[in-house]
């Protein structure tokens, strides 16, 4: 099986990303978000190892890119806690910074500036998950994630380094994070240029975790989510009139603070001012090069 694959091979009428290939570092995550979407189809999520062969399989893979963007990672987060010692998302830049690529970061670590001597090489971008500016709300949410003020600072440090940064405020649960004024505010202010934004998603185990943490919250949203909502795939979303209320809320923020915008996987496309994933801030590459690995 492939280590680099196209995104979104499903081809899903609500993902408006523009073509690109991903792949994962590592299987699995260990921030534990209570929201995650993937711990439903990926066995023992919580628990980290990196993929089998990562680097020989990368290498030899690599060698083929032509200009393609690679997105750094779309099913699990490429800087796991583990990464800080281990270091093999780094390594896997090191391979991708020799090669003919455009490379998106998609991450909740604010471990990513670490490596900003790398994607300085590439044309890159940075897309940190921020789904609240309250630390304390983020605690319970993503128990062991960075907390957001770290990624805040992170946007920020990056931005001086030359690196582009997008935010992705995702999922929003209407009563716990839905008033992101204050949150996009101070990212317009580090230097972020663009927002993507996207609703809770129910799936039977985060729903059962949302409403451990947030019984009261998850009660109230029952109605919106199982008599009013939107079935699509093995997920429940929010009803379409409610999810573009909600996000043109949020989409006239950013227009306010002349930050791009876009949507993720809701159907509502007409809401974006800009490609959806941010992917539009990677600069282009100024000439065409023969990877080295080749």
């Amino acid at each position: 099986m492939p280590l680099i694959s196209r995104f979104d091979p499903w081809r899903s009428s609500l993902c408006t990303c523009p073509p690109k290939l991903t792949f994962n570092p590592y299987t699995g995550c260990d921030h534990q978000c209570l929201y995650c979407y993937a711990s439903s189809y990926i066995q023992n999520f919580q628990d980290i190892h990196p993929k089998k062969e990562l680097l020989a399989t990368l290498k030899r893979e690599a060698a083929k890119l032509s200009g393609e963007t690679i997105s750094l990672s779309n099913s699990s987060d490429p800087y796991p806690r583990i990464e800080a010692s281990e270091g093999l998302t780094r390594r896997c830049l090191e391979v991708l910074a020799e090669c003919n690529c455009r490379i998106q970061i998609i991450t909740k670590s604010n471990l990513v500036t670490r490596d900003d001597d790398l994607l300085s090489k590439v044309p890159a971008t940075v897309a940190l998950t921020i789904t609240t500016g309250d630390d304390n709300l983020a605690r319970i949410i993503e128990p062991y994630a960075p907390p957001p003020s770290q990624r805040i600072r992170a946007a920020q440090d990056l931005t001086k380094a030359g690196i582009p940064v997008s935010v992705r405020i995702d999922p929003i649960i209407p009563a716990l994070n839905d008033q992101p004024q204050k949150l996009i505010s101070e990212l317009a202010s580090v230097g972020v240029k663009h927002i993507t934004a996207s609703t809770y998603k129910a799936k039977p185990d985060n729903w059962t975790r949302l409403t451990h943490a947030f019984p009261k919250v998850m009660e109230q949203l029952k109605p919106l989510y199982f008599q009013q909502g939107e079935r699509v795939g093995g997920s429940v979303l929010l009803p379409k009139d409610y999810r573009f209320k909600l996000l043109k809320g949020v989409r006239d923020l950013a227009v306010d603070c002349d930050l791009g915008f876009g949507v993720c996987r809701e159907g509502l496309a007409e809401l974006n001012t800009a490609a959806c994933d941010g992917s539009w801030l990677m600069p282009k590459a100024k000439e065409a090069k023969q990877c080295r690995l080749a």
